[in-house]
């Protein structure tokens, strides 16, 4: 496992949204930038996307510090993504 990703999301092999992270340590990672192409603005790619670094902790038993201000909004807004939040 590196120490950085990103969960992405593609129309037509076209990179149009991405949600960067970073590791701190071995249980835990930070969601530093998530960005959405206009196109999608509204569509609930965003949500997605941390819905899926939600699943990604899940499975590995990993704790998420959203720092990014969308991703920390969506925790905010979802009490069933708590048991992963750090």
């Amino acid at each position: 496992m590196g120490n950085k990703g990103a969960f992405e999301y593609f129309e037509d092999s076209e990179k149009l949204a991405e949600m960067t992270y970073v590791f701190t340590g071995d249980d835990k990672f930070i969601i530093d930038h998530t960005e959405v192409d206009d196109s999608l603005r509204g569509k609930g790619v965003g949500r997605q996307l941390v819905e899926a670094a939600v699943n990604f902790a899940r499975e590995k038993s990993l704790k998420i510090l959203p720092l990014c201000p969308f991703a920390k909004s969506v925790f905010d807004k979802t009490p069933e993504f708590q048991d992963v939040r750090y």
